[in-house]
């Protein structure tokens, strides 16, 4: 009789996995005595995936958020670090989400009550219900603008909230965060790793989308602006700030142009941005950056990421920036002790969602209060910056005797910098480590934004960060090892809402919108160096290869030989070796590959000249493009190897470049770059080994350094000859790698290029190029000589420079009055 196949259970495997973490028993824990189906229902979904195996389902998200690009750099860490995703979401039903959702909203309400109080007529303050020197000892206090109304007529525009829920199921808020509220990118793709993971969860959960939320919040920030079709950007501080993949991600899903403060320029109260087309106007700003550092003119005279003029412009409520500069004053752990007795007096209610219990030292009984109990305390920085004793919350039980000594010696000098906090123990939920499940304390970041009404709208979960320890106190939580998914679920199917465009629409769009300078700067310089490092790469290998032995070859291949190192010299990619033999030429060529430093410019320096400018272009750029660059130097044990494994990594980005990037304007600087480059590198190569009197060797290795080889072959079948050899490298316009191709397309390029006049005259990097090309054309083979090649390069530089000038602006270069789109 034949076997029957074993069908696989997912529900038993569920609730054995269920069992098992109960069996731990955990006090508090959302697993702990809850029947709730959708968790059945979740980890059904996880054995569907998974099997039996946990790790894989945890690999398989990770491999997912690694697709999406997510990411997130550690302070003082230039490479970035992959977003770590737990495969189990937080779930949430809906009758609880709600009671989040009204306290969520009270809190925002009562914030910004306040800050419109603090920034106004200060009436909290004069009648003693917030002392004043807990508003001017607040470094994020921002007496500058005080009495001016913010555009839109609202300081908070996005706010976040940590929450904690304790072991009895209550919840209460951690902190606020107000100044530059994140996490809400990491929402969206923990939200879109986990769903592609675990497919059929949302739908057998009913789970409330992100896409509602986001698509309200675009909508209420184009409400408050003045014009009906507003231009909206994300300002980054620039791809070392450490949620920079997260900003990438939000511009690109919200249809924001992510700028940098070098993009933009304040003029007569209005706020642009820097473009090929010259400037445009800038309507609002989602800020990512410091308030301080915003305007140097305004705020913090050092600031060298800042806009000058920035305020101005928002003075005259020509620019929204949200949040408002000066929204950071309320997040100070000492003002958290007021703002219960502030809700009941604004509001007639208390605080749906409490605060943690909070005593601000600045006090005389709540400083006592603290000194008395601080052994149960938490103690911590008034207002978030470091004090003389606490560069961090700590709790005291964990200081020893001279740390504390040094604590209340600080306090007696200084006690309107301390609070005492109380300790807050979090509940736990399941997270997979290894190959099972095991609890960890986890805290809720939540997210509300105003609408078109100027109404508050919750985003439905948020995400959780989830504690590398079983330790459930919050503050040796930190930062968590883990994030996670937040489903709130409930009976009631949810509408399939998506900021994506539906499959029957019929708007249709070929314009891909504006293009700051900054990014035609990178994209340009992305092709020149990655056209540089191939070229350099070429150069080596063939020195490092058979053809040309100059330990045992004739004179021609030693004068050969030398020319080659001669070209490699002149890049400034190592020092010119002491001698012609191998043993010296092998030390050189590893320099000219893998020196690091600076000191040379090698080909692993080219490569990290071109992966910075990548990592700042992500927004830009695909995910397998991002991936391509930033890969590693290759390892493998042989020079000619790793010179291998270098050469497929260009061809494959060059084959992304060619395929996969719609010609757009970023292309075409892209392949600007890549033109130029290669023109040049060609004219020098003509001129060391195209001239008259090149030897065998020599025409050789400049068909191999123009990779020409197979196409002279097909076309003479009687051997090497330098006129054609020259004619094919140089002056061939349907050879993809010759001179004159480069430059007819660096001419087409420029003629597809925005002008900044109407007037039908050719701008000067129009007339550079005609000229190249002139030069290019009209010239022979035959007649071809060192001072036309010379000039040819002379060309280049001086094409380079105009395109530079006309459509890189950068710093603080004056804004050109004539011909200026201010659109």
């Amino acid at each position: 009789m034949a076997t029957q196949p074993v069908l696989f259970d997912a529900a038993s495997h569920a609730r054995r996995w269920i069992e098992e973490y109960r069996a731990h028993g955990l006090r508090g824990d959302v697993l702990a005595a809850n029947d709730d189906p959708a968790w059945a229902a979740t980890f059904e979904e996880l054995a569907a995936v998974a099997a039996d195996d946990l790790g894989q389902a945890r690999e398989r998200v990770q491999r997912h958020a690694a697709d999406i690009g997510t990411g997130f750099r550690i302070m003082g860490e230039e490479a970035e670090r992959p977003w770590p995703v737990s495969p189990v979401p937080l779930l949430i039903d809906g009758a609880q989400w709600r009671t989040i959702e009204r306290g969520v909203i009270q809190r925002a309400d009562l914030l910004e009550t306040i800050l419109a109080d603090l920034y106004g007529p200060q009436s909290l303050v004069h009648r003693g219900h917030v002392p004043a020197t807990l508003v001017t000892g607040s470094p994020y206090f921002l007496r500058p603008l005080v009495g001016l109304a913010p555009p839109g007529g609202c300081h908070l525009q996005f706010v976040a909230f940590d929450l904690g829920r304790g072991p009895t199921g209550e919840w209460r808020v951690l902190s606020d965060h107000l100044r530059m509220p994140t996490g809400a990118g990491y929402a969206l793709e923990n939200r879109l790793a986990v769903s592609r993971a675990l497919g059929g969860l949302q739908g057998r959960l009913n789970v409330r989308r992100h896409a509602p939320f986001f698509a309200a919040f675009r909508e209420g920030l184009s409400a408050a602006c003045h014009r009906a079709d507003p231009r909206i950007g994300l300002l980054t501080p620039g791809r070392y700030n450490a949620s920079y993949a997260e900003q990438a991600h939000l511009a690109r899903y919200l249809g924001f142009l992510l700028v940098e403060g070098e993009d933009l320029a304040a003029r007569d109260d209005r706020l642009y941005v820097r473009t090929i087309g010259g400037l445009k106007r800038i309507d609002a700003l989602w800020r990512r950056l410091d308030p301080r550092m915003l305007d140097p003119l305004a705020f913090d005279t050092h600031s060298r990421i800042g806009v000058p003029g920035l305020i101005d412009a928002w003075a005259a409520g020509n620019v929204v920036i949200a949040n408002a500069p000066g929204a950071g004053v309320l997040e100070s752990a000492a003002f958290a002790a007021f703002l219960p007795q502030l809700a009941t007096r604004l509001t007639g209610a208390d605080l749906i969602l409490p605060s943690i219990a909070t005593w601000w030292c600045g006090q005389e009984r709540e400083c006592a209060h603290v000194r008395a109990d601080m052994a149960s305390m938490l103690l911590g920085s008034a207002f978030g910056a470091p004090t003389a004793a606490l560069t961090d919350t700590i709790a005291a039980a964990d200081m020893d005797d001279a740390r504390r000594a040094a604590f209340l010696a600080d306090l007696d000098r200084r006690p309107q910098d301390y609070v005492g906090q109380e300790i807050v123990r979090l509940s736990t939920m399941p997270v997979v480590i290894g190959d099972r499940m095991e609890a960890r304390p986890f805290t809720l970041r939540v997210f509300a934004a105003r609408d078109a009404d100027g109404a508050w709208q919750v985003m439905p979960g948020g995400f959780a960060r989830i504690g590398e320890h079983a330790d459930t106190r919050a503050t040796v939580m930190g930062d968590g090892l883990w994030s996670a998914d937040v489903c709130v679920h409930g009976a009631d199917p949810v509408a399939q809402v998506s900021l994506l465009p539906a499959p029957d629409s019929l708007h249709i769009r070929r314009n891909p919108g504006t293009l700051p300078s900054r990014v035609a700067d990178n994209f340009y310089w992305l092709g020149r160096y990655l056209e540089r490092g191939e070229a350099l790469l070429g150069a080596i290998r063939l020195m490092l290869g058979n053809s040309i032995d100059a330990d045992t070859g004739a004179a021609l291949a030693r004068d050969t030989v030398g020319r080659l190192v001669g070209e490699i010299a002149a890049g400034n990619a190592a020092p010119r070796p002491a001698s012609l033999r191998r043993a010296d030429l092998v030390p050189f060529a590893r320099t000219a590959l893998e020196a690091t430093g600076g000191q040379w410019q090698s080909v692993a320096q080219i490569n990290a000249s071109a992966q910075r400018i990548g990592a700042g272009s992500r927004d830009r750029l695909s995910a397998d493009m991002v991936r391509l660059l930033d890969a590693p130097f290759p390892k493998q044990p042989g020079m000619l190897d790793r010179c291998g494994s270098l050469q497929r990594r260009y061809a494959a980005i060059a084959g992304l470049s060619a395929e996969h990037m719609g010609r757009t304007a970023a292309w075409r600087f892209h392949d600007l770059g890549r033109r130029i480059e290669r023109a040049g590198a060609i004219a020098r190569a003509t001129r060391r080994f195209g001239l008259p009197g090149a030897s065998l060797d020599d025409l050789t290795t400049l068909l191999d350094l123009a990779d020409s080889q197979i196409s002279y072959r097909q076309r003479y079948l009687t051997g090497i000859a330098r006129v054609p050899v020259v004619d094919l490298v140089a002056l061939d316009p349907g050879n993809p790698r010759a001179l004159a191709f480069q430059v007819e397309a660096i001419r087409d390029h420029l003629k597809k290029l925005p002008v900044l006049d109407d007037d039908g005259m050719a701008e000067p990097q129009q007339i550079e190029a005609a000229g190249l090309y002139a030069l290019v054309t009209t010239v022979q083979a035959a007649t071809l000589d060192d001072e036309t090649l010379a000039e040819v390069e002379r060309r280049l530089i001086r094409l380079s420079d105009a395109i530079a000038h006309r459509y890189f602006l950068q710093g603080a270069e004056a804004l050109r009055a004539a011909g200026l789109t201010l659109a």
